[in-house]
């Protein structure tokens, strides 16, 4: 998985894979999800994060943890 952050467009991208997106849907406002050719998820768009409340200095270090 890959994280971008857009500082400029205010807008984070995570991608999951490296298929070809064929499709995407605006499921919620600024939340754009995007689809392969076997209709999964492969990347989520968010934008606008700082009318989202999302402090920028929760930007500079992401963490994450994996469930066994």
């Amino acid at each position: 998985m890959r994280v971008y952050y857009d500082q400029e467009a205010d807008a984070l991208y995570l991608r999951f894979d490296d298929s070809k997106i064929v499709d995407s849907e605006e499921v919620r406002p600024g939340i754009v999800l995007d689809f392969n050719e076997r209709d999964q998820v492969v990347g989520i768009e968010m934008l606008d994060l700082g009318k989202r409340g999302i402090p920028m200095e929760n930007l500079k270090e992401l963490k994450f943890s994996v469930s066994p």
